[in-house]
């Protein structure tokens, strides 16, 4: 009876319905899960479909990477259940469905309660892969509490720090340094050093751009690294107090503080540090023509720093309307670092030691920054029409006084030279940002303009000691200013589309670039030109305009599973040091110069990636190209000058090659094999090769290298959390110089105290003491064999106390943005 009474009852549905439905089988029930107080997705939501009037007939399925869901059913009443972990369950009953539906945004409420019962929290898979990015939550990793973001990058999949803090993606130091989507006063307007003065706990998320869209500006042959700091979005008052000492000595405090309501969210953050950071170095450096007086010297350098500093970062947020708002932020940032480098130097003739001596370094620096930034942000409607506008002036003030002084130990105790290089650096930026996104149904649509204008000026000061008078006289022939300005306008456009399981983001930007540099000094032209050494014009104006076009592809194979093409062209400008024409030296006997007639590279780069999950564990993995034209290369070749006491004067000089080559794959796994273990580790392969001369000198090479990691954390009875993180880098060569590979660990614990308001934390940094770069540099005229360190083992104890603030998980609480795109807006697909 029951085979006869449903067609009967959906013949008559039909009917009613009319003609026009006669050959309608199904139809689909679409929508979009996402975060009710941000408006991020929410992927792996539950979705589901249960027949009203036969409650036993259940369909449904699980929103994609998108947040999204699609559900193929049969007309008819049905009750609605969307379920997340941690949230609150949606419940909507008793709907008729009589044609395919799209019930735009389901928001899911937080559920405190639930929360706070959840033992282990944050054990989602760390990693989610957009359409041009790879996106990685580190706000668990213990290892790195108490540590700078320099410390935190060193355990980003793809990325590599190496003894000094520079920071390579795939292998490639030209990689650009974002915060929050933006050049920043925060990441020290490109270099790496101040990184290592941010604290790690400042971070929310770090996104690994390999192909960056449109949107991002071109600069950056490697790709971008953003990182993404914390912004509190719980209603109330909430924060965290962070202190952590260390040995050998060190100290920070930082404190955030939120103060949130309906109508503005203030937000603070507040830190304080002193770190001493004891490093050593050894060089054997072998002369091998006669323009020097000794054909072998050895040096031994310890080196201590003591640096302090002070950063504060404020701003407040107020909603103008429900869908619109302003924020300004300001950010000031002190230091006071004091470096000392102690050389001993031991010189021999003939294989025999001919005489000793002992040079220090005492470098003072003191650096402040502060910079202004105003967003204005309008969600015109919930289907992602959005205008935002950014403003952001930044200031940064480098005082420098580095006192050298060098004299005989053997046979003698006679001053060979004392010097006090003054240096101050000044420089300021402008950016002036607007983006407008346009959803057109399914697709979307966006354009905007970013404007950055730099300005740096380098006064640069030599005073050797006249030993006849006893008297500090200024080196005239090297004492100059030098005036450096960028200036970048850019247009950009792109489409984002998804047809089936193909999702494409299509862009174009087009960039002005504008270089111009000029020298002040003392002297005249022709005696600039013989200092210089470079038939080059000093005072320069240059001006590139490119298109730099961006292609990014997702195939979805299934829920699980999908395979990303991407391709993009990039620049690399040369910074204004790279360029200022006038010699500054480390020492007596090395100096670096500038190139002016450096000019931009251009690169070309494609990528293939495949993401795969499963219940326990996700696999991401990529092979990519790049080509690089008139690439940057840092050479070094003999002055054909001396020191007074006969030692040859070597200069280190950025020169434009012909072409490299990069070829690479990389694979990364996340494993979570129980609730009380999660392994996380990557690896990276790569060849590169390059051509190109200066001077009659060939400088091709070929290299190949590797790099891996293995991370393990495991939760110990006791609710004690252990962790330890491995890297590796292996042998790598560049046109002069072979680099041995380099091994080290990390191990920490952590407990949780007072109902999980705060944790203490030990860690150890370096255990086995080995993050060295050792290496061995061949030119025709020397070899230089080197062994150095730039930090010792660290020991830290760290402790953190939460208030109105509950422990970190990785919801991807976010930006308060009710579409489907990130910080950067990027069209997701």
């Amino acid at each position: 009876m029951q085979r006869i009474i449903i067609p009967m009852l959906l013949l008559a549905f039909t009917v009613a319905n009319g003609q026009m439905r006669q050959n309608q089988k199904s139809i689909t029930i679409s929508g979009k899960v996402i975060e009710s107080d941000t408006g991020q997705p929410l992927e792996y939501a539950t979705f589901v479909l249960q027949n009203a009037d036969e409650p036993d007939k259940v369909t449904g399925g699980i929103t994609d990477t998108s947040g999204e869901f699609s559900i193929e059913t049969a007309p008819g009443k049905y009750n609605i259940r969307v379920e997340f972990l941690s949230f609150k369950t949606y419940s909507l009953n008793g709907q008729t469905y009589t044609s395919s539906t799209n019930l735009g945004d389901i928001r899911l409420q937080p559920d405190v309660a639930q929360l706070e019962a959840v033992e282990v929290v944050g054990e989602r898979t760390t990693v989610e892969v957009r359409l041009d990015k790879k996106i990685y939550n580190i706000g668990k990793d213990i290892t790195t509490s108490g540590g700078n973001v320099s410390d935190a990058l060193n355990n980003i999949p793809s990325v590599s720090v190496d003894v000094e803090g520079g920071i390579s993606l795939r292998g490639n130091d030209n990689v650009r340094i974002l915060i929050n989507g933006k050049p920043s006063a925060l990441a020290g307007f490109g270099s790496t050093d101040i990184l290592q003065q941010l604290p790690a706990d400042a971070i929310e998320k770090v996104e690994v751009i390999t192909s960056p869209s449109a949107r991002y500006d071109a600069e950056g042959t490697a790709g971008i690294l953003n990182i993404v700091l914390k912004k509190e979005k719980t209603l109330g008052i909430n924060g965290s107090v962070n202190t952590s000492i260390g040995i050998p000595f060190n100290a920070q405090a930082t404190t955030n503080f939120n103060i949130r309501t309906d109508k503005f969210n203030i937000f603070n953050t507040l830190s304080y540090f002193h770190r001493e950071s004891p490093g050593n170095g050894r060089f054997d450096n072998n002369y091998l023509t006669d323009a020097s007086q000794f054909d072998r010297i050895l040096e031994d350098r310890d080196i201590s720093r003591n640096d302090d500093g002070l950063s504060l970062n404020l701003g407040m947020e107020y909603f103008l309307t429900k869908t619109s708002s302003i924020t300004g932020s300001f950010f000031y940032r002190l230091s006071d670092e004091n470096d000392l480098t102690e050389n001993d130097n031991q010189r021999f003739v003939d294989g025999s030691l001919n005489s000793r001596t002992f040079r220090s370094e005492d470098q003072g620096e003191k650096d402040n920054s502060r910079q202004f930034s105003l967003n204005y942000t309008n969600n015109i409607n919930d289907e992602g029409h959005q205008l935002t506008a950014d403003f952001q002036f930044s200031h940064d003030n480098e005082d420098v006084l580095t006192q050298i002084q060098e004299s005989n130990t053997v046979p003698n105790t006679d001053l060979l030279a004392r010097e006090n290089i003054y240096e101050n650096q000044t420089e300021d930026d402008v950016l002036a940002q607007v983006d407008y996104v346009l959803p057109i149904g399914d697709a979307q649509f966006e354009a905007g303009y970013r404007g950055t204008f730099k300005k740096e000026v380098n006064d640069y000061q030599l005073d050797t000691l006249n030993q006849g008078s006893g008297q500090f006289e200024t080196n005239f022939d090297l004492t100059n200013t030098f005036t450096y300005n960028e200036n970048v306008n850019a247009l950009y456009t792109q489409y984002g589309n998804k047809f089936g399981k193909i999702s494409f983001l299509l862009g174009l930007r087009l960039e002005n670039t504008e270089l111009k540099g000029s020298v002040d000094a003392s002297i005249d032209s022709q005696a600039l030109q013989d200092i210089v050494g470079q038939d080059v014009d000093l005072n320069f104006d240059k001006n590139y305009l490119g298109l730099f076009p961006t292609v990014n592809l997702i195939y979805e194979i299934s829920k699980t599973q999908n395979i990303s093409i991407g391709y993009n062209r990039r620049i690399n400008r040369p910074r204004g040091w790279f360029i200022n024409p006038f010699p500054s030296r480390s020492s007596r006997t090395n100096v670096f110069q500038g190139n002016p007639d450096l000019d931009p590279a251009f690169a070309n780069a494609f990528d293939i990636g495949y993401l795969k999950r499963w219940k326990k564990l996700t696999l991401t993995s990529s092979v990519y190209y790049q080509r690089e034209t008139n690439s940057f290369e840092r050479i070094q070749e003999e002055t054909g000058e001396v020191t007074s006491d006969g030692i040859q004067i070597i200069r280190s000089v950025p020169i434009n090659l012909s072409t490299n080559e990069r070829v690479g794959a990389e694979a990364g796994i996340i494993y979570n094999p129980a609730r009380w273990v999660r392994i996380n580790s990557s690896f990276n392969f790569f060849t590169f090769k390059s051509d190109g001369s200066f001077n009659g000198v060939d400088y091709g090479t070929e290299n190949t290298s590797w790099f891996a990691r293995l991370s393990s954390k495991f939760t110990l009875p006791g609710k004690i959390d252990l962790q330890a993180n491995s890297f590796y880098i292996g042998p790598r060569q560049n046109a002069q110089t072979d680099t041995k590979g380099m091994f080290s660990l990390n191990l920490a614990l952590a407990k949780d105290m007072f109902k999980d308001k705060a944790t203490v934390t030990l860690n150890v940094s370096d255990v086995f003491n080995s993050r060295k770069r050792m290496s061995f540099t061949q030119t025709p005229t020397f070899t230089s064999d080197s062994e150095f360190q730039w930090r010792v083992r660290q020991v830290n104890l760290s402790f953190i106390y939460r208030f109105n603030q509950p422990k970190e998980r990785n919801n991807r609480r976010g930006n308060n943005r009710p579409d489907d795109r990130d910080e950067e807006g990027q069209f997701q697909g």
